[in-house]
């Protein structure tokens, strides 16, 4: 059964038509999962790749997403109803297929590589504008543009035109007349030589290569994402340690970052660069390699508990030279701002044997133990301070001419005296 693209308009004879979306749930447990089973027939309406909506739905649903493009299969994790997925569509048609002129679907999506902005342009109203990009898809967009077949059919239409006018002009010259219209034989065959010429500088080869890079970089991304976190953890560590083998470490903390967000890692970034940055000389490498943990770490506690976790199998790994040394270096990241104070308490209250064994996860608690209480007394000073600040507020500095000295003296709030208001007060009968 087929419904209209744009759902708000309830005219049966409304010629954009799209087919109703067949949802089929798969697996159980934790392997549950929905496949669109005609997304491609959906998509193909809406003048869109299949990928976009099924990406649309994985955003919006904070799941993750499968495409299978040989078998026709796009799969959204977890159990969602047709109807649900329906409605939802109904939203990727608005933002990024009907036309905000006109409200109608024919629509092409253009994407500036450079400039990281995709415009739209309608064939029914002219319209040409810029779509806004703050949604998560719009990533995925600007990563995997839409194939642009525009290109290849207007260089084949150009072809044949040329083939027929080299037929017409061949036919006129040995009548004898050349049409108005026809361009000279000469000015086609340098058509030709353009069309097929190939710029052979250098500048040329070097901008030609780029394309490529850029090219199979946008090929690489979207299979990266569908990988596991394991395997995208091993592609991250990877990408650093050869930074580091390559002395490039130093100068790398934004191309580690963009990594990082490329394969969806971010917050595990701390417990990597530890690993491979941190040794038994930590303390100094703390102030070398500190911007590129904060680039991680700022506002993001996650990534604060990941550093922490890094430090406990680094402790593992050097237990005698740090296990004594873990309040001191426990503080150099704390005054490094790579670990907030509350994260670090949170840390403290529970003993866990995620990253190292339950004995050594204790041993390192009791030695941070006095830094933890340090924070703890620190907190409450400042809490205390608030306090005298709020009782500074009743006192008073009182100065006497009798007196050499200034005295302070703590006003108190005059309270009414009654029986003066009960004197003051009028009988009416006694008058």
């Amino acid at each position: 059964m087929s419904v209209n693209v744009n759902r708000s308009v309830s005219d049966q004879f409304y010629r954009y038509k799209m087919p109703r979306l067949i949802a089929k749930v798969e697996g159980k447990g934790n392997g549950i999962k929905t496949v669109i089973v005609n997304m491609v027939d959906v998509a193909k309406a809406l003048n869109r790749p299949p990928t976009y909506p099924t990406k649309f739905f994985g955003c919006e649903l904070g799941a993750q997403t499968q495409f299978d493009a040989k078998n026709d299969r796009y799969i959204v994790n977890g159990s969602h109803e047709a109807n649900k997925l329906q409605d939802m569509l109904d939203g990727f048609i608005r933002k990024f297929v009907l036309c905000p002129e006109c409200d109608n679907p024919e629509t092409d999506l253009h994407i500036n590589a450079k400039k990281q902005t995709i415009s739209n342009s309608c064939k029914a109203c002219g319209y040409r504008g810029m779509l806004d990009t703050r949604h998560k898809l719009c990533t995925f967009i600007l990563k995997n543009p839409p194939e642009n077949e525009s290109g290849s059919v207007k260089k084949e239409k150009e072809k044949k035109n040329r083939k027929k006018d080299k037929e017409n002009g061949s036919s006129g010259s040995d009548a004898g007349n050349h049409g108005e219209f026809d361009a000279p034989d000469a000015v086609d065959r340098d058509d030709e030589d353009e069309d097929w010429a190939e710029d052979t500088t250098k500048e040329a080869q070097r901008r030609r290569m780029e394309e490529i890079s850029e090219h199979a970089k946008n090929l690489t991304l979207s299979e990266d994402l569908e990988k596991t976190l394991e395997e995208r953890v091993n592609m991250f560590y990877s990408f650093v340690k050869q930074k580091k083998e390559e002395g490039a470490i130093d100068a790398a903390d934004k191309e580690i970052l963009t990594e990082a967000e490329r394969l969806d890692v971010k917050a595990m970034g701390p417990l990597i660069l530890s690993e491979l940055l941190f040794d038994e000389n930590i303390r100094d490498q703390i102030k070398k390699y500190k911007r590129h943990f904060l680039r991680f770490c700022h506002n993001n506690k996650k990534a604060q508990k990941y550093l922490l976790g890094g430090f406990e199998c680094l402790v593992k790994l050097h237990q005698a030279q740090l296990l004594p040394r873990v309040p001191i270096v426990l503080k150099d990241l704390y005054d490094a701002d790579l670990l907030e104070e509350d994260v670090i308490l949170a840390w403290a209250e529970k003993v866990s044997k995620k990253y190292v064994s339950k004995e050594l996860a204790k041993e390192i608690h009791a030695k941070a133990a006095p830094f933890v209480k340090w924070l703890k007394e620190a907190e409450e000073e400042s809490e205390g301070s608030e306090e005298e600040e709020e009782a500074d507020e009743n006192v008073e500095v009182v100065y006497s001419p009798s007196a050499r000295e200034l005295t302070v003296e703590t006003v108190k709030p005059e309270k009414p005296n009654n029986k003066e208001e009960e004197d003051n007060d009028i009988d009416i009968d006694a008058i």
